[in-house]
């Protein structure tokens, strides 16, 4: 068994370190406070390959292949957690309409995501009704000649405002037994009937922007459909296996960051006569920290290189989500206690670290959903 990387991965965590470390670290807390999306930066991380990275050359992606993907949603994670996500889901529209998409969707959209010409794309699943019961979903898409028209509403969705391109689920078939008349489609911000909603304010990842979504008689092309009609749950559970990829290796960069910040704190900062990072009570969670920590982003590779090499990984995906988001909660709080009152105020950067850690247990699946995907395939239960 080898776990050494590649020499191109090692090369892409290199390359994705030293841009976090110079261009995300330092604006990471005013974005965080003005909520400013980093339009600018996230063109930067396109013209490093870093927008298409499953996706063959041929459509302006660098298919560098999941795990080199893995490791760097984790840097950029370590910089700013707000584009990190962006990055994750931009990364994940790529991939479904790669997969599922006719040839003049990928090339017509595509190379847009990958270039950066589109700020970034989104993922509208969620509804006000519908968040972990995702087959409960009632925005509708009705056919009308060489069209379909959407009506309906999602919440909660990343990019909603700012994304060039949502891939949207819609019902198709009203009659059809549960998420079994669901369907995928394209949609292109300016639409008509496309309508942005409220921005939400949110405790963490500020600089990512959360919207409503609207649509009035949106009508869009057929050949917009992704895959067959009723296709479209299967999709989504398809393509938020590998979501839950992203959001393991983003909160691994949360984390490993806290407490990389809290180490080298400890060592500076002095009572009773010495620096704290001589007690036992720091070093020990500083060691823990670490240990668990590296322990995720094994669960982590091990999903990123089944998926890479095309074989079952979606259990796998769960159980990296889940112990990495948990994990990087956990640690991020053990940062906080190694700072004192220093970790709780805005003048150090632990207390967002921790701000933005917590979300990565809810969204594409939340902690529970995880281990209710785990414990299905354990025990060989069918979807459904």
């Amino acid at each position: 068994m080898d776990f050494s990387l590649t020499e191109e991965q090692e090369m892409i965590r290199g390359m994705v370190r030293e841009f976090a470390e110079k261009e995300l670290k330092p604006k990471a807390a005013y974005h965080d406070e003005t909520k400013e999306f980093p339009f600018e930066i996230l063109k930067s991380l396109a013209r490093l390959g870093l927008m298409g990275m499953n996706i063959p050359q041929e459509y302006g992606g660098s298919n560098v292949g999941t795990t080199a993907y893995s490791l760097a949603i984790t840097e950029i994670a370590k910089g700013c957690a707000a584009t990190a996500v962006t990055t994750s889901v931009t990364n994940m529209v790529a991939e479904v309409i790669h997969e599922f998409g006719t040839e003049e969707v990928k090339n017509k959209h595509l190379p847009k995501i990958c270039s950066g010409e589109y700020p970034a794309g989104s993922f509208a699943l969620t509804e006000p009704q519908a968040g972990s019961d995702a087959a409960n979903i009632r925005t509708t898409a009705a056919k009308d000649g060489d069209s379909y028209v959407l009506n309906g509403q999602k919440s909660f969705i990343t990019s909603g405002g700012q994304s060039g391109i949502t891939v949207v689920w819609a019902v198709t078939d009203k009659e059809a037994k549960r998420g079994k008349g669901i369907s995928a489609f394209v949609v292109e911000k300016g639409t008509p009937g496309f309508i942005i909603g409220k921005n939400e304010e949110k405790m963490g990842q500020r600089a990512s922007s959360t919207n409503e979504l609207f649509f009035e008689d949106c009508r869009i092309p057929k050949e917009n459909l992704l895959g067959q009609e009723g296709d479209g749950f299967k999709i989504s559970m398809m393509e938020l296996d590998g979501g839950r990829i992203g959001i393991a290796s983003l909160a691994l960069g949360l984390g490993y960051a806290a407490i990389d910040y809290a180490t080298e704190y400890a060592k500076g900062r002095e009572q009773f006569g010495q620096p704290i990072a001589n007690f036992q009570a720091i070093q020990w969670m500083v060691a823990d920290s670490y240990t668990e920590l590296d322990a995720a982003q094994l669960l982590v590779l091990r999903a990123s290189f089944l998926k890479e090499k095309k074989l079952p990984f979606g259990k796998e995906a769960s159980m990296a989500k889940l112990f990495a988001s948990e994990t990087a909660g956990r640690v991020t709080i053990k940062a906080i206690q190694i700072l004192g009152g220093y970790g709780y105020t805005k003048e150090y950067p632990v207390e967002r670290y921790h701000r933005d850690v917590i979300v990565t247990t809810l969204y594409e699946g939340t902690s529970e959903i995880q281990r209710h995907v785990i414990a299905r395939s354990i025990f060989g239960r069918k979807q459904g």
